[in-house]
């Protein structure tokens, strides 16, 4: 199901919509509007700041391609144990939670995307499609071209979505 090279671009794949998504966070200007954000308690989180944040996303994409060029067909075949947050025990091959980390990655940048569209800004278009085609046109085919920014003709036409 995965081999090595799939795993390397699926690590790639996830570091570059992250680097991509940090970049539009940081280029939001900051109170935008000036108005109450609406929550009424902190909530504690390791790094609060983006500043801290994307530092530590990067070591951690870091070590995710590192680990990804050391791995084999059959190391990503391997199954691995480990216990759900529910307490429920689980299995998943190396190749599975893989996929599970960027997967679930995506998500998290879903959420972020949708902050854009509040504001309202255009959000970076990290969707796989366009990450591929990136890396077969882009520099060294490493998926590290930036794409250009690209808005839904449903978002543009309703009047949801500002050029950046």
């Amino acid at each position: 199901m995965v081999d090595r090279e799939f795993a390397r671009l699926l690590a790639r794949y996830k570091t570059w919509a992250d680097r991509l998504t940090f970049e539009a966070v940081a280029a939001l200007p900051a109170g935008l509007e000036g108005r109450p954000h609406g929550f009424t308690a902190r909530i504690v989180v390791p790094h609060p700041e983006l500043e801290g944040l994307w530092p530590a996303q990067q070591q951690v994409n870091d070590w995710l391609l590192a680990w990804s060029e050391r791995q084999s067909r059959s190391s990503l075949e391997e199954g691995v144990a480990f216990r759900l947050v529910s307490g429920e025990a689980g299995t998943m091959t190396r190749g599975e939670i893989l996929m599970h980390i960027v997967n679930h990655a995506t998500y998290h940048r879903g959420w972020v995307s949708d902050l854009f569209f509040q504001v309202p800004a255009t959000p970076p278009t990290t969707d796989w499609n366009v990450f591929l085609s990136d890396c077969r046109s882009g520099p060294g085919n490493t998926g590290s071209a930036k794409p250009r920014p690209r808005v839904s003709a449903r978002r543009a036409a309703s009047g949801s979505a500002r050029s950046p």
